[in-house]
């Protein structure tokens, strides 16, 4: 087995910038696609949430696609941004307080993977969680279930999940999109070791690790990894690794659904898919899932 490091770690403030310039990016259709489809059916789903919810959203970086959503709904009662990065949080929701001045937005820095509190500002209501960009293919499958099992028992009944689900499709599509000609996607995942190197006090030297990306059609999935270019030893903090020329260190996967493989875990975790959205190629979908 190859050597892992959770994506989350990828979004420092530096990842977290990258990772936005990637959604720019002509090969990664799916931020584009995703945002078309909130852009025609926003109004659709905010329809679905009802009057006084409370938007709560997962990794929600620069909370660009959730503007559009924002626009479209005039009676939440408060939107809740949770990400991991804090100094990017704290920038987009001081964005969003000057864009809705009327709206209580209430950051939290957390890992929305594990137990967290919401503020004691945030007022009753029914909790929709907004998961976006196929994030929840960056999880194995056993970690989806977790996941999606995690966030039914924190919405509780009655809860909506409005997710973005990324679809199987031909590998040069996929592979493109994760490895782009610019190379950024590259910078974005080499900058995981400066992250080590600035915050554990570890010594890779990113010159001698590469960037790859490929699609494994039985697994369906992007598996992403960094591979040393030689035999070499890196040392991270008191502790030793030893690298042979070829070794992986494996940072994110990808995981690609059709729409019937999502529907499964999708019930394996007491949620029911309620509406699903798509483009015209059926490159992406975003689903409203409901909780009970």
């Amino acid at each position: 087995m190859p050597r892992r490091i959770p994506s989350k770690y990828l979004y420092d403030a530096k990842g977290s910038e990258l990772f936005e310039q990637i959604c720019d990016l002509d090969e990664y259709y799916l931020t584009r696609t995703e945002t078309a489809i909130l852009r025609e059916h926003a109004a659709d789903m905010a329809s679905l949430f009802g009057v006084g919810a409370v938007l709560v959203e997962y990794g929600s970086g620069g909370s660009t696609k959730t503007r559009v959503l924002l626009d479209r709904m005039r009676d939440l009662s408060a939107y809740v941004p949770i990400d991991i990065s804090r100094e990017h949080l704290t920038q987009a929701a001081a964005t969003l307080r000057e864009r809705y001045p009327s709206l209580p937005i209430h950051p939290v820095c957390a890992d929305y993977t594990a137990d967290y509190e919401l503020p004691p500002l945030v007022p009753a209501g029914r909790r929709v969680i907004f998961f976006s960009g196929s994030t929840i293919g960056n999880l194995t499958r056993p970690e989806a279930d977790a996941f999606l099992a995690h966030a039914a028992s924190v919405g509780g009944e009655g809860a909506g999940l409005l997710i973005g689900v990324d679809l199987h499709k031909d590998s040069q599509r996929l592979e493109a999109a994760y490895d782009d000609s610019e190379g950024v996607s590259a910078r974005f995942a080499l900058n995981l070791l400066d992250r080590i190197n600035r915050e554990l006090g570890a010594n890779f030297r990113r010159e001698r690790f590469r960037y790859v990306a490929r699609y494994d059609t039985d697994e369906m999935r992007i598996e992403m990894a960094l591979v040393s270019d030689c035999d070499q030893d890196v040392v991270i903090g008191e502790r030793r690794f030893e690298f042979a020329a070829g070794e992986e260190i494996l940072t994110e996967y990808s995981h690609k659904y059709t729409l019937e493989s999502f529907a499964a875990i999708a019930r394996s975790a007491g949620l029911s898919v309620t509406r699903v959205w798509m483009d015209e190629e059926r490159l992406f979908s975003i689903q409203y899932l409901t909780v009970g």
